[in-house]
């Protein structure tokens, strides 16, 4: 929206030539982000509290989580206001990956609000069912997925791309509308199956989408993503502005959610942040590297799919609990231990993500 409006001054004064800049305008939509979230962070916490919308906790989970119940959540709305409004604000509004990002992150909010108000205000443990929302995310992922592929301009953004192997481009064709739908499901579902301390999830969502950025920026600009041997993808630029406003949203929310937390993201902050990264990386084409990003996702949720068959197929469980972070607090590691470890973790897979740019 401001890009539009200082468009028109730029060719007057040159001054605002400044908000052409995608990096300028991604400093201030972190910062935009990070403000909103700051400034109406405490408000939308007392109106929460005030509502009586607070978490309940697992008979069977760890002990220590018992003092949790009553701590207000679905935060997440904070997180998808300061996203949205940054991104409006300070995104060039005609790019149709800044659309379709939005949606996708929007929609998954509104499926995660739902199960929330079903669980929370409706008092129905199953909240919107799993049949339920499972169907309401893959329609929503499948709608962006069809449209990326009908809006694709070039080859590029249809192939499956292996990182360290600068030759290796595999061409999708239709079969890139299946692969992004499970990338973007999946996604979304990890990072909710990971979201159960205080912290846990929102801070490593911060540094994927913060790592994914800069494969935007790289990918969108024809010198670096060259130099890179990255596939040019014109446009996906303009995705870093998106992402460091969900950089800036993550780092405002953690403030409270920190631990001990003040508020909780609940489903629609979870949901809606793994769909965020997902999409990301359908749209920069890096799949993988989300995979090696958010490594910490997908062991918490092959940590989930172990534990279930192990059960069903042996009767017996491989970990104490399930995800594994409760494990390690079943056995004897404080919350904050085995929060900051799994930070540290997805700090370091993140460099190794970043890493696969050189090598190529």
């Amino acid at each position: 929206m401001l890009t539009w409006i200082f468009e028109q001054f730029s060719a007057q004064f040159s001054l605002f030539t400044v908000f052409e800049s995608i990096t300028f305008r991604a400093i201030m939509s972190v910062l935009t982000a990070l403000v909103l979230s700051l400034v109406f962070g405490p408000y939308m916490i007392r109106k929460l509290a005030h509502y009586q919308i607070g978490q309940t906790v697992r008979d069977d989970g760890p002990s220590s989580h018992f003092s949790k119940v009553g701590t207000p959540t679905m935060g997440g709305l904070l997180i998808l206001f300061s996203v949205v409004m940054a991104t409006l604000l300070w995104a060039d509004l005609s790019n149709r990956f800044i659309w379709v990002t939005l949606f996708v992150t929007v929609v998954f909010g509104l499926i995660g609000w739902f199960d929330d108000y079903r669980k929370l205000i409706d008092k129905n443990p199953r909240g919107m069912g799993a049949k339920a929302k499972f169907i309401s995310q893959a329609l929503g992922a499948l709608a962006a997925a069809y449209f990326l592929y009908k809006t694709a301009q070039t080859p590029a953004e249809l192939e499956f791309i292996v990182p360290l192997f600068k030759d290796i481009a595999i061409p999708l064709g239709m079969l890139f509308v299946p692969l992004a739908w499970f990338v973007v499901v999946g996604t979304s579902n990890a990072v909710n199956l990971t979201d159960g301390l205080d912290g846990l999830a929102i801070l490593p969502v911060v540094m994927v989408a913060a790592g994914l950025g800069v494969f935007s920026y790289v990918s969108g600009n024809t010198i670096y993503s060259d130099y890179l041997n990255v596939p040019y993808i014109a446009g996906t630029g303009e995705m870093l502005v998106f992402c460091t406003a969900l950089v800036g949203a993550g780092l405002g929310f953690l403030w409270f959610n920190t631990y001990p937390a003040q508020v909780f993201m609940g489903d629609i902050g979870a949901l809606s942040l793994g769909a965020a990264i997902g999409i990301v990386a359908v749209i920069v084409r890096q799949e993988l590297v989300l995979v090696i990003m958010g490594g910490l996702f997908v062991v918490e949720t092959l940590s989930v799919i172990v534990q279930v068959a192990s059960f069903k197929m042996l009767g017996r469980r491989v970990f104490k609990m399930a995800p594994i972070h409760h494990h390690f607090e079943l056995k004897g590691w404080p919350e904050p231990r085995v929060i900051v470890r799994f930070w540290i973790i997805t700090f370091i897979l993140v460099i190794i993500g970043l890493a696969t740019l050189k090598v190529r």
